[in-house]
């Protein structure tokens, strides 16, 4: 019998309305035998929470060019918290200045990623983060 697939979620919240980047992932994710939801652009919060509850993910990932991801952000940890997702993985990618990398480590992001991130890198890190947490 085989292992479960790590099932990952990938959204775009908020109102930015370019997708390339979480599409290239979410592809690269699903060639590395994951599966992969891809929720589509304008995403809430809640929505994005709903569907990781929905979809029993491992796996949350935001993409977010708007700069909104330090309002975004904590409201998705708040709302995986309380639907008991807390073993839920988050990562982020998109445009984020690196004063502002510390501070959502501190809130529980597991993997941050700009402009030009290797797709074999987010692989790694996701696979090697879900395994690390069985």
């Amino acid at each position: 019998m085989s292992e479960r697939k790590i099932r990952v979620l990938v959204a775009k919240p908020g109102l930015d309305g370019h997708d390339r980047g979480a599409k290239v992932v979410a592809r690269a994710l699903r060639d590395a035998g994951m599966e992969v939801i891809y929720t589509g652009l304008r995403q809430t919060p809640e929505m994005i929470a709903e569907a990781a509850l929905q979809e029993d993910v491992d796996v949350v990932g935001l993409s977010i060019l708007s700069g909104a991801h330090m309002a975004l952000v904590p409201r998705i940890i708040e709302l995986l918290k309380a639907n008991g997702q807390e073993s839920v993985k988050l990562f982020v990618g998109g445009i984020i200045p690196d004063e502002d990398v510390p501070r959502l480590k501190e809130m529980g992001v597991t993997g941050i990623y700009g402009p030009g991130a290797s797709t074999e890198d987010i692989v790694a890190d996701v696979r090697q983060s879900v395994l690390a947490a069985a």
